[in-house]
């Protein structure tokens, strides 16, 4: 006695076709490792590597202005006035907002 029929299809039955595509349905779909979700990854994972990147540029441009300043005293004078509006005592500030 079949109780789900005897058509099989690539050597499966009706029954054992359904469950396989229950099964694969469940796994790529709902599952926390759905498709959905990997490609939600691999956009994260492009976007963090772009981010790596710009930050390391930064790094090395930063490495090569300290390497600058450590080396030449002109340049350390110039950075310090520049960019903490320090002065000499024989000088007078002007700062212009534009």
């Amino acid at each position: 006695m079949k109780l789900f029929g005897s058509k099989r299809r690539f050597g499966l039955s009706i029954l054992q076709l359904g469950i396989l595509g229950a099964l694969v349905f469940i796994l790529f779909v709902i599952s926390d490792n759905s498709l959905r979700a990997w490609a939600h990854n691999q956009t994260t994972i492009r976007r963090l590597n772009t981010q790596i990147e710009h930050y390391r540029q930064q790094i090395e441009t930063n490495s090569r202005k300290l390497q600058e300043l450590r080396s030449n005293a002109q340049d350390l004078e110039k950075f310090a006035r520049e960019n903490f509006l320090m002065k000499r005592d024989n000088e007078d500030l002007f700062i212009i907002v534009d």
